[in-house]
């Protein structure tokens, strides 16, 4: 099992960090209390999740066993990682002073520069078991960012979705981007090959052939090739590129099959046909 232990100050960034986890396959457990630890983390191996982030704050009962709790899980063959996340009181009192949100610890009757500095306090044993980060100068994209590089997430929970469509039924509203591709030659002139798709091998090796197509299939494939780890930066989830011709028969369904084909091997990618479906 990968497991993630995230902790840190109350308005530091757990809960981002628990997002990018999330988006990464994780199975995540928010504000579980200290002592359950080892059950908890028992029970998803026996359920067979493989990667795991468990979230655990100064309201967490039982606290100071939590490094025991570490030590055991690496001792037992998990890969244990800690994540602590904290920042300057100055920038902690804005944050919480703009969100109008309660400190968790504010409950005991203490101001909130005093409930920063209690905080501080509980987790003062638990920061150095892990890797630190300082968020007090870090915007929220930014710091989505550096939790992907430091835990070798990377682009990998970008979905690419290609869609071919017929120019005649309109754009997809979900199209992030759109491709015409209604300058190609045509397969739906020739009588043979009209009544096929671009799915079938008559139609591909005809547009294989044709050099005007080759040319913009590779510019296409270039250009998402250079954006992609661009959009990923901006914590896209979700990527539609929309490629239509006149049917949404021929060549748009042809173009839509290479390109998925083109980056199965580095994004979840999926392919969908509007025209083809109304069929």
């Amino acid at each position: 099992m990968q497991l993630i232990l995230v902790s840190g100050l109350s308005g530091a960034g757990k809960s981002i960090a628990l997002d990018v986890l999330e988006d990464g396959g994780y199975y995540c457990v928010d504000n579980l209390p200290a002592t359950l630890l080892m059950d908890v983390v028992g029970f998803l191996a026996e359920a067979g999740h493989e990667r795991v982030a468990v979230s655990v704050d100064a309201r967490s009962a039982a606290l100071a066993a939590l490094p025991e709790g570490v030590a055991r899980l690496k001792s037992g063959g998990a890969d244990c990682r800690v994540l602590f996340l904290e920042a300057n009181p100055q920038t902690l009192m804005r944050r919480f002073s703009e969100t109008r949100r309660r400190h968790p610890l504010t409950v005991e009757g203490l101001t909130l520069a005093e409930a920063i500095e209690r905080e501080r306090a509980l987790l003062g044993g638990f920061a150095e078991l892990g890797h630190r980060i300082d968020t007090s100068d870090l915007q929220p994209k930014v710091l989505r960012n550096w939790i992907r590089d430091m835990l070798g997430l990377g682009g990998g929970s970008l979905t690419l979705l290609f869609e071919s469509f017929a120019f005649r039924d309109g754009i997809p509203l979900d199209a992030d981007w759109v491709i015409d591709v209604r300058m190609l030659p045509n397969p739906h002139y020739d009588p043979a090959l009209r009544p096929l798709t671009g799915r079938d091998a008559d139609v591909i090796g005809y547009l294989d052939g044709q050099e005007q197509v080759q040319r913009l299939r590779e510019d296409v494939r270039a250009f998402l090739a250079r954006w992609l780890p661009e959009v990923v930066k901006e914590n896209r989830s979700y990527l539609t590129v929309a490629i239509g011709c006149t049917g949404g028969r021929h060549r748009s369904v042809y173009l839509a099959e290479k390109l998925a084909a083109a980056f199965a091997g580095e994004w979840r990618v999926l392919v969908r046909h509007r025209g083809l479906a109304k069929e």
